[in-house]
């Protein structure tokens, strides 16, 4: 395991445990920072676009990474559906679960067990470690839509309209 590789995987892990904490606890769903996403994502882009430019794993490396993608995305969708959300006045709030918190780390076990089938190729070792905070992000995003979108429907805001987004800073 290199220095970069070990270095990788210590943030995510510590980006988990943040994501976890925010997770559990209960919170207006406008309150939902968007600055963890951006900062996950430029983060993961960066590392992912320096692993690409490194490594040259052509077509095989973009099927890799968009099958962990499709897969961080599916599990942002299921554990969306275990956050409770409820109206508190006049406002949705949500609070994960503790199924939630065991979600996020199935997902990045999953994501590390992708990584580790996807390893056999030699043009493509490694993609996992550098995608990990990407990964974190578009799996975040997604659950983020799905309970904003359930948010606005208990709310009764227009569903195109993220929890009022007009109306409040997210």
């Amino acid at each position: 395991m290199t220095s970069q590789t070990l270095l990788d995987l210590v943030i995510g892990v510590a980006f988990l445990g943040l994501l976890i904490y925010r997770n559990l606890r209960a919170q207006p769903v406008r309150q939902m920072n968007q600055r963890l996403f951006l900062i996950l994502g430029v983060i993961g882009l960066i590392e992912t676009y320096g692993y690409l430019h490194t490594h040259h794993g052509g077509t095989t490396a973009v099927v890799a990474l968009a099958g962990s993608l499709v897969l961080a995305a599916v599990f942002g969708v299921i554990r969306a559906v275990t956050v409770r959300i409820w109206m508190k006045d006049g406002q949705p709030w949500s609070q994960g679960s503790l199924v939630t918190a065991g979600l996020w780390i199935v997902a990045l076990a999953a994501h590390l067990g992708y990584d580790a089938l996807v390893n056999g190729h030699k043009d493509i070792n490694g993609l996992g470690d550098a995608t990990i905070l990407l990964y974190l992000a578009v799996s975040l995003v997604v659950q983020r839509v799905v309970i904003t979108t359930r948010a606005a429907k208990l709310s009764g805001a227009p569903v195109g309209d993220p929890v009022g987004q007009s109306n409040w800073s997210a």
